[in-house]
């Protein structure tokens, strides 16, 4: 069933939305989860939580790529699980992650305040259109969905400490990007 049925289906509260978006997606966002918070439990949870906001959100949101609609949900969700496991000291499957990319974002910046983190945004997104686009899905992937270096490599052909390499490269022409742009440490 393509991602337009399976919305009519909501938009008509058919529940069969739920077994259809379930049945095309559950891998999709069940590897988003997995990647966040490393364990299989939490993953399963927060993707089964997804379905549940997708009915709950559609309507009166009318997505214009289901896909990426479910990709945002599920992440949203998994990334509030892993705050909550963070706090409790349960988890560190996004430390390493949110660490690479500390060097490039300022920890003076306080992202709190709505306009300053939609400029950040801005920058950030201008930046990703200047990269070719095997790197700016490489980034997107890596910083995003949370995938390991080692998937990655295993997607390029490359070795781990190449893919390492590439990323690291990746992130400073960011911080170089965002230093230009006032964003100095």
């Amino acid at each position: 069933m393509d991602d337009q049925e399976i919305i009519a289906l909501y938009l008509g509260r058919n529940e069969q939305a739920v077994k259809e978006t379930e049945k095309k997606y559950n891998a999709y966002c069940f590897r988003i989860a997995k990647n966040i918070l490393s364990s299989q439990e939490d993953a399963e949870e927060c993707v089964n939580d997804t379905w549940v906001t997708a009915w709950n959100k559609i309507p009166p949101t009318i997505p214009t790529s289901l896909k990426a609609f479910l990709g945002k949900l599920v992440r949203d969700l998994s990334l509030s699980r892993y705050r909550e496991n963070h706090a409790k000291k349960r988890y560190h499957g996004m430390d390493a992650i949110l660490e690479e990319l500390e060097e490039c974002i300022p920890a003076d910046l306080d992202v709190q305040k709505n306009l300053e983190r939609q400029e950040l945004s801005e920058h950030i997104n201008d930046w990703l259109s200047t990269l070719p686009r095997e790197d700016r899905v490489l980034f997107v992937k890596r910083y995003y969905y949370g995938e390991t270096v080692k998937s990655l490599a295993a997607l390029q052909g490359c070795t781990e400490n190449q893919m390492a390499q590439r990323m690291r490269k990746l992130r400073n022409n960011l911080k170089a990007v965002l230093t230009m742009r006032g964003y100095a440490e």
